[in-house]
């Protein structure tokens, strides 16, 4: 059920750090968190890790992060949920939030392990679309040794060896 999840929305601009919780209510998810760039969401997931109590959030069932920001950005932040070792949770659905939604963006971001991106400007219809893609339709990931990416994306390029 989505009022079950709970959603960490990281944007360095203050009025979508407050338009999209807001959004994300109207849609029916239960809980919402705010931080403002993506050294913050990193502090945030792992406080979530350590002490659920204290970060007011059992998990982090998605996380929406914007592209651009400062000091880390929102592929800083992905690469960080993918593939570093104090990741909490690296199967964690992510979507990218960004103005610039071209083809070869969409493809960065997938073939970086994002599992869905959401075009800026968006409205509550397009972001309640892609919060059921994510719910209803996960990605599946496989991730062996050293390397780790979304089933289907691997298949698109060559494995690095």
């Amino acid at each position: 059920m989505i009022s079950d999840f709970s959603c960490l929305v990281i944007d360095d601009s203050p009025y979508l750090r407050t338009l999209m919780p807001a959004s994300l209510r109207m849609i029916g998810v239960g809980n919402a968190k705010t931080v403002d760039d993506g050294g913050e969401g990193i502090k945030f997931l792992q406080l979530v890790q350590s002490n659920p109590m204290k970060a007011s959030m059992q998990n982090v069932g998605i996380i929406f992060s914007n592209w651009q920001m400062h000091p880390i950005d929102g592929m800083m932040l992905l690469r960080w949920v993918r593939r570093h070792k104090e990741s909490p949770n690296r199967f964690l659905s992510f979507v990218m939030v960004s103005g610039y939604a071209d083809c070869e963006k969409v493809r960065e971001t997938h073939a970086m392990g994002a599992t869905k991106m959401l075009a800026k400007p968006f409205s509550v219809v397009n972001l309640g679309q892609r919060l059921l893609k994510v719910v209803n339709r996960p990605r599946n990931f496989f991730y062996p040794d050293k390397y780790f990416d979304l089933i289907g994306a691997a298949t698109k390029r060559k494995l690095p060896r």
